[in-house]
């Protein structure tokens, strides 16, 4: 026969080990995971700073537009010439210390620590009216190019175009690596952000 503590002393433990046992399944708000790091871009490497050329090629095809683009390692300009071969695009950029006009010699300023000088082997006229497809005037700034924010450009202006050969003078922040590309069209200018390839 049991004696009464020995009851209550069990009538107690099962308590206790109900309330525990309602305790573990409780539920329990999840601490919140740490938020993973965000994902380095790797940015391209191996440009550089010197010129850059071909002008074995040129096209009668006319420059149409010319636009810029920010992105995460680097700034970049297009020359549109629509209906051009990649192949046909003549090209020279450089780095210069001043922008000199095509023909007449004129000096055009450019913001920026550096110059680069954009040629497109290419006409920003029709060939057989001389009437102007891309609308710009020789020494102003690019129709269209806004340039805030951006974190390499710091200036974009026209310089002309003579005898078959389109001039842009393009201001970056300091002398910076860079690359150029010729794809169906388009004539692609990048330049980085910075020597490292850090973002």
């Amino acid at each position: 026969m049991l004696q009464r503590g020995t009851i209550r002393t069990r009538a107690v433990c099962a308590t206790l080990a109900l309330v525990g046992a309602t305790l573990a399944t409780a539920t329990v708000p999840a601490v919140a995971a740490p938020a993973a790091a965000p994902r380095a871009t790797a940015c391209p490497t191996g440009w550089g700073s010197l010129p850059e050329a071909d002008s074995t090629d040129s096209t009668a095809t006319p420059v149409r537009n010319v636009r810029t683009g920010r992105h995460a390692c680097y700034d970049r300009m297009v020359v549109d010439v629509p209906g051009a071969p990649g192949a046909d695009l003549g090209y020279s950029v450089r780095y210069v210390d001043r922008l000199l006009q095509d023909g007449s010699g004129r000096h055009i300023p450019v913001a920026g620590g550096a110059v680069l000088e954009v040629r497109v082997a290419a006409p920003a006229y029709d060939p057989e009216t001389g009437e102007p497809t891309y609308p710009a005037r020789a020494g102003s700034l690019l129709p269209g190019v806004n340039l805030t924010g951006y974190r390499t450009f710091r200036d974009a202006r026209y310089a002309g175009s003579f005898e078959g050969e389109t001039q842009i003078g393009l201001g970056v922040r300091s002398r910076l690596p860079f690359r150029v590309l010729r794809l169906e069209g388009h004539l692609v200018i990048d330049v980085a952000h910075n020597w490292t390839g850090s973002r």
